[in-house]
């Protein structure tokens, strides 16, 4: 079996471009990110890339791509915990609650319920154990 990795962010940028990595390595890797569309253009070039359309801030959401991928490759290896926005960029009395929320809930709380989720499954497996790894700006 191979090793296995499920990347946040893995539509483009940074997270695209380590799913990538993974990929020509040989390794089982979940895609995750909004955009269904491009997930599967890179599960179109790869046999072991598995596309798991999410939006990382909904709990529930990150609890089924969970059990969408450790259902499919068979456990969790490592997460690329990936996924982050840009706010508006401005002055702080230009940024309302809500585009500062935003932020937050992609940046922040999405990592959290990233990592919440992977260790729940790794401290599950046999055998227990795993790697997370958190990536911010």
């Amino acid at each position: 079996m191979s090793k296995t990795i499920l990347i946040t962010g893995a539509s483009s940028g940074i997270g695209r471009a380590t799913a990538e990595v993974f990929l020509q390595a040989g390794w089982t890797v979940g895609l995750v990110a909004r955009r269904a569309e491009v997930l599967e253009s890179v599960a179109d070039t790869y046999s072991t890339a598995i596309p798991l359309p999410a939006d990382v801030t909904d709990a529930d959401a990150v609890e089924a791509v969970f059990d969408g991928f450790v259902g499919t490759a068979g456990r969790v290896d490592a997460i690329f915990n990936n996924a982050g926005i840009f706010g508006k960029p401005g002055a702080v009395d230009e940024v309302t609650p809500e585009e500062f929320g935003e932020v937050v809930a992609v940046n922040l709380t999405a990592m959290f319920l990233v990592a919440r989720a992977a260790f729940a499954r790794m401290k599950a497996q046999e055998p227990a154990g795993g790697r997370i790894i958190n990536n911010g700006s």
